[in-house]
């Protein structure tokens, strides 16, 4: 029977919310195998002089524990 294990991650960008999730997907690949479903729980963005200047997203990552 498969076993699954969440993480939970923030990611950035300064281009946008989708690409802060992105970022966060292609990191946690270098160090996690198995990833199967990302979650978004929560987007932030931090303002500076009336812009947005960087993009946040507080996500879950899904993946498939390996057994010997």
């Amino acid at each position: 029977m498969p076993v699954y294990k969440y993480i939970e991650l923030i990611g950035t960008s300064r281009e946008s919310w989708e690409d802060a999730v992105r970022s966060v997907v292609r990191e946690a690949s270098k160090t996690v195998r198995n990833i199967v479903r990302v979650e978004v729980e929560e987007f932030t963005a931090e303002v500076k002089d009336d812009e947005i200047v960087e993009y946040g997203a507080k996500v879950k990552i899904l993946f498939l524990v390996e057994r010997p």
